[in-house]
């Protein structure tokens, strides 16, 4: 398990950090582009290099215990992605090894995709891992977890005491809404092979498609499981929904490979950012696994990243219609870059735009269908860190083109089975949940208006001829508190 698992782009690794590393000589003949790329690694700010060094050597020869020049190198180059954006961070050589092993769906650990805070005082949980301990032991997306075996996070060296061996156990105690007080969950840890798709059939001929996370082999098990789901359908299915629930991303290449299945033309994706490596794009090819059949696309606010993309890119095509809540809003692109000591840095590149031009970025999909989840008793007195889950909540995020608009609202976690059911009703008879909603909703204005017009005219003509000079007074102070 690793911090902030996001959409990572594996862009010509290698050639990237020779161009990084580059520290100035005369430029080579090119593109205005290349020129410009070259002049932003020649200008090394010494000034500023120079009080760094006057800063390092002030702690080693000052700070009240001695200090490992590595360790405080290291803590140094965190310092400094962590003020860059919340996904930009430094691997060591074996938070590296980890890292991949999330991409490649096995590692020892309890299943969850964690964002650390900037307070450094909490992880916030981005979702559980289907069918992994984390899951199994009810932690759920949005809890954030203040401490792991007592010890606070704040004393915590990133998130290892997660990791360990199969079969030990660790104790996370966490705060989450609708409680009033932490409480510690006990997680036996695993070896977790991560399955990323399943699938099963709702009814005849309609099948469901459960995608988890992004990872290698998503794309090639998505192929095989829609295979399965038109053989029980007797070899072409009815409609398709797809869940992307508190999916938290993974590897954009396995997004893309999904949509270029259900789609038959158009953009999928495309990437900008300062420099040209990090500009891309992706188009579909021909070929429609569903052959046409209509797909709903199940998403709230644990939907971050890839599948994003995924969500946007059937939608802008007219491919699928989005069912659920607004997404997580997480519209960067991270890259990989390996050092010479076999640690990385996971920087952040470019942004995502849908096939519409549109940036994810801190604002999300909005679906097409709302849906919300029941509420509890408190859930308007929970502070905004629990209850306001996206991207856009995340101190030093990256803005949003469409960030902070008319009407912008987080989204909402919508765990459970009723939002498939919605969903499903909603690929067989589009417009149907939405028509439902309008019908409960016209139902509870009905109700306040009958009552009031009874009382009313029955208090007005006994209480105006007797009390006039009295009540009027009265009233006004009443009154005059409410207009601010």
């Amino acid at each position: 398990m690793r911090v902030a698992r996001s959409a990572t782009l594996l862009l010509a690794l290698l050639p990237a950090m020779s161009w990084a590393q580059q520290t100035g000589g005369a430029p080579t003949r090119g593109s205005d582009a290349a020129t410009s790329e070259e002049a932003v690694t020649s200008r090394v700010p010494l000034e500023e290099i120079r009080r760094y060094v006057a800063v390092y050597n002030a702690v080693r020869a000052a700070y009240v215990d001695p200090v490992d020049d590595k360790k405080l190198m290291q803590s140094a180059i965190r310092g400094l992605l962590l003020d860059l954006d919340p996904h930009s961070t430094y691997f060591d050589k074996e938070d590296a090894e980890a890292f991949d092993e999330q991409a490649n769906g096995a590692y020892e650990g309890i299943g969850v995709e964690l964002q650390q805070q900037p307070d450094n005082s909490s992880l916030k949980v981005i979702s559980p891992i289907d069918d992994t301990p984390a899951a199994r032991a009810g932690i759920l997306a949005g809890d954030l977890i203040i401490a792991i075996d007592g010890k606070p996070i704040s004393a915590i060296e990133a998130t290892e005491p997660l990791r360990g061996a199969a079969g030990s156990k660790v104790v996370l105690t966490l705060v989450r809404e609708g409680r009033p007080k932490p409480f510690d969950v006990t997680v036996t840890r695993e070896t977790i092979r991560v399955t990323s798709v399943r699938s099963r059939m709702l009814e005849p001929g309609y099948g469901y498609i459960r995608l988890s996370t992004f990872q290698a082999d998503t794309g090639a098990d998505f192929q095989k499981h829609v295979a399965q789901l038109q053989q029980q359908a007797g070899g072409k299915l009815k409609g398709l929904v797809l869940d992307l629930r508190s999916n938290p991303g993974g590897l954009l290449t396995a997004a893309v490979q999904v949509a270029d299945d259900l789609l038959d033309k158009g953009n999928i994706v495309s990437t900008r950012g300062r420099i040209s490596i990090s500009d891309a794009r992706f188009d579909a090819t021909p070929g429609d696994l569903l052959k046409g059949a209509p797909v709903v696309v199940l998403a709230d606010a644990g939907s971050a990243s890839a599948s994003e993309v995924l969500a946007g890119a059937l939608r802008d095509n007219g491919r699928a219609r989005v069912v659920g809540s607004r997404t997580f809003g997480k519209g960067s692109v991270q890259t990989v870059l390996p050092l010479d000591n076999g640690d990385s840095v996971k920087l952040t590149t470019a942004r995502y735009f849908t096939p519409s031009g549109k940036s994810i970025q801190a604002t999300g999909i909005v679906p097409d269908v709302v849906l919300l989840p029941d509420r509890r008793d408190g859930d308007d007195a929970l502070p905004a860190s629990l209850t306001d889950y996206s991207e856009a909540t995340l101190p030093g995020h990256l803005r949003g083109d469409e960030e902070g608009g008319d009407g912008y609202k987080a989204g909402d976690v919508l765990p459970g089975d009723g939002p498939i059911n919605d969903a499903l009703a909603e690929l067989k008879q589009p417009g149907s949940v939405a028509a439902k909603q309008k019908a409960e909703a016209a139902k509870k204005p009905e109700a306040k208006p009958a009552a009031k017009p009874e009382a009313k005219p029955e208090a007005k003509p006994e209480a105006k001829p007797e009390a006039k000079p009295e009540a009027k007074p009265e009233a006004k102070p009443a009154e005059m508190p409410t207009k601010p």
